[in-house]
């Protein structure tokens, strides 16, 4: 198969890295573009695809802002920068669709216009490749309704991440709602997450909790507990664990051991107790993690082999979500979470950004690394 088409720029300036992503599509044909731009050119984000569409003819593009963006085996943070990559698949096997913003039941008529009232051709939207609004406190409810409306019930994508407006692109620029494109099976897609962090100790299960808080674990204080998984070092100062330590919550029915990780927000030595950054429910099993440079680069290297296996060849083109508590700040300088996807899986087509939350399968993850795969 043909790979797709794309390019990728940073520059003093918008214009010019513009103008180099522009230059480098030129020549490039195909009907779905994926766009990632960093803050500085958010502004002139309706400029960028106006070019785009001049250069390509490409009408339908989808994308995020983000603090930081990436192409293959390369970071960009803190000037203007885009990347782009362009698609050649089925016109009647991707759809674009708006921002959602409160109830993802207005995606019904979409569909139905799509594929027509017995789902025909295709048998309904396979996947999704989403992009949300953070400051919508809906997002996860939306997230998982647009999801639900998939017939694998697998969304990937992420929320935008700027410092004042987190935008996303479905055609044109958009905020306050998660938007993106669906596909049908006849798009070839391959996906998986890297958790980025380690388990430290056996799974719990919560005796007793008020919202975000633990108060028994295996029937146990809960700081008792996390003092023992942790250690006697780390935990003689409990300052230490800040952005090292955290709470893992098992996803039920997963059979791939996927977690959700959620920051520790305090501790009260006196009554043993411990805050978490999600609301945690009695009867349920949490565990503790570690995230460090190692543990992210071991995970890391797990999901690309398992990715790997998959394939039956190079991808065509690739969209990678990572989280902005990941890249430069947990892998390091020069771009190396990048430069280990491309030396584990290739020189091959690869646009993304780094997000404030993931979005895999129904769901938003924190610290997570999102590759998906065209086929």
């Amino acid at each position: 198969m043909t790979p797709f088409c794309y390019a990728h720029a940073a520059a003093d300036d918008w214009e010019a890295a513009l103008a180099q992503v522009a230059d480098g599509l030129v020549d490039a044909r195909g009907n779905l573009g994926f766009i990632y731009v960093t803050e500085a050119v958010n502004p002139h984000l309706d400029t960028v695809l106006a070019r785009l569409r001049e250069v390509t003819g490409a009408e339908h593009w989808v994308g995020a802002v983000g603090i930081g963006i990436c192409a293959t085996g390369v970071e960009y943070y803190e000037r203007p920068a885009i990347a782009a990559m362009l698609a050649d698949l089925p016109a009647e096997a991707f759809r674009v669709f708006p921002p959602v913003r409160e109830d993802a039941a207005v995606l019904d008529d979409l569909l139905a216009e799509w594929l027509g009232p017995n789902n025909e051709p295709f048998s309904g939207p396979f996947i999704g490749l989403v992009h949300g609004d953070p400051a919508n406190p809906l997002t996860e409810t939306l997230v998982s309704g647009i999801a639900e409306r998939t017939t694998t019930g697998f969304l990937v994508g992420g929320l935008a991440s700027a410092r004042e407006t987190a935008r996303v692109v479905a055609d044109t620029p958009a905020e306050g709602g998660v938007a993106g494109v669906l596909f049908t099976d006849a798009v070839g897609i391959q996906t998986n997450l890297s958790q980025g962090c380690s388990p430290i100790g056996p799974h719990h299960a919560i005796t007793e909790s008020e919202r975000n808080v633990l108060i028994r674990l295996d029937n146990r204080p809960a700081l008792d507990v996390f003092n023992e998984d942790i250690g006697e070092v780390l935990a003689r100062d409990l300052s230490r664990v800040a952005g090292y330590i955290f709470a893992g919550l098992p996803i039920p029915g997963s059979d791939t051991g996927d977690y959700l990780v959620r920051n520790l927000i305090g501790a009260d030595t006196e009554r043993k107790l411990l805050g978490i950054g999600d609301l945690v429910e009695q009867g349920r099993d949490m565990m503790f993690c570690r995230r460090d440079a190692a543990s992210a680069r071991e995970d890391l290297s797990r999901m690309l082999t398992h990715l790997k296996a998959r394939l039956s060849g190079p991808p065509r083109g690739g969209v990678y979500v990572s989280c902005l508590g990941r890249g430069a700040s947990l892998f390091g300088d020069d771009s190396q979470e990048l430069k280990q996807i491309r030396d584990e899986l290739g020189d091959f087509p690869l646009v993304g950004f780094y997000a404030n939350g993931e979005i895999f399968r129904d769901r938003l993850y924190g610290y997570t690394g999102v590759l998906t795969l065209f086929t």
